[in-house]
């Protein structure tokens, strides 16, 4: 993209969150790798493989310090800088790098990720006890189940320490034996307490995982990409039928993007939640008050400082 198509874009978004009065936006779902697995995400999406089903232009493909640059320009005041693993083994080379990135950008949420793996209980309890403050979970990608003996350790640790977990485990855009409601649902019985976001509003359940919200006071639910034009022609179109019990969970849906691997300007999301017409309140929670509730306006004093 060129710079005028940059700052156009930038323009927009911010023209947007001053027209609905809010300070800026809350991202919770941005994604920030380490360059060699940030260029094999983006290689999986230009091959439109098996796991991404269709062709998807990364509109955003930019390095760290030009796509931070443009997040600021665009007024995402906060923003979280997911990694996912997906296999074992490199969770904690993934966490290593999101460390390094938490220090040198104060507006990130300190990211990680795991994996059902021996070392994990000892990996997660560590970043809790040092202050991490959001994690990614991936079983679309990592083909796991969230109820594997192994993880059950974990969630609890989560569970006792209160820090969120982003979790793609909807079954878009391609499903797997990994995706759907019941391994969520398996988990949260064991872990009632855990706080879960669940990543794309669960896409293409958006029932059952809408019906774990409101069973589940820590379940929330992100607006990823979903009600975006590209979003409803790959996946499946948000049931309108379900818009109103999805307006009255506003106090636990949070905005999310996918930026920087999206196939549209970043202004059409948040067009996007605003033809849903849910009302003023209902949008300035999803995409400041919400995020912002839940882990602070800015990074927690528990963040890292550099090595």
């Amino acid at each position: 993209m060129s710079e005028v198509e940059l700052a156009r874009d930038a323009d927009g978004v911010t023209a947007w969150w001053r027209r609905h009065g809010l300070p800026g936006l809350f991202d919770v779902h941005v994604h920030f790798m380490a360059p060699p697995v940030q260029r094999a995400v983006w290689a999986a999406f230009d091959s439109a493989g098996p796991k991404i089903g269709r062709s998807w232009p990364i509109r955003y493909r930019l390095g760290d310090e030009e796509r931070v640059d443009l997040l600021r320009a665009m007024g995402v005041r906060r923003f979280s800088a997911l990694s996912y693993a997906h296999k074992p083994g490199v969770a904690e080379f993934l966490n290593g790098w999101a460390h390094d990135f938490a220090t040198r950008v104060p507006e990130s949420l300190w990211s990680a990720t795991l994996y059902p793996e021996e070392s994990a209980p000892g990996y997660v309890g560590d970043l809790l006890a040092a202050g991490v403050e959001i994690f990614k979970v991936h079983v679309q990608v990592g083909d796991f189940h969230l109820h594997d003996p192994l993880l059950d350790p974990v969630w609890g640790l989560l569970e006792d320490a209160g820090t969120p977990v982003v979790i793609h485990v909807g079954s878009g855009p391609v499903g797997n034996a990994f995706t759907g409601p019941e391994p969520l649902r398996r988990v949260l019985a064991r872990h009632p307490r855990l706080r879960v976001v669940v990543a794309h509003l669960g896409a293409p359940e958006y029932a059952e995982f809408l019906a774990l919200a409101e069973r589940y006071g820590e379940v929330r639910l992100d607006t990823t990409m979903v009600f975006t034009d590209f979003f409803d022609e790959a996946t499946a179109a948000y049931p309108a039928e379900l818009l109103p019990r999805l307006r009255d969970l506003g106090d636990r849906v949070l905005l999310g993007s996918d930026f920087p691997s999206i196939p549209y300007p970043y202004l059409h999301q948040l067009d996007a939640l605003e033809r849903l017409d849910l009302g003023e309140q209902w949008l300035r929670a999803v995409c400041w008050d919400n995020g912002a509730r839940l882990f602070g306006e800015t990074r927690s004093a528990a963040a890292p400082a550099g090595r």
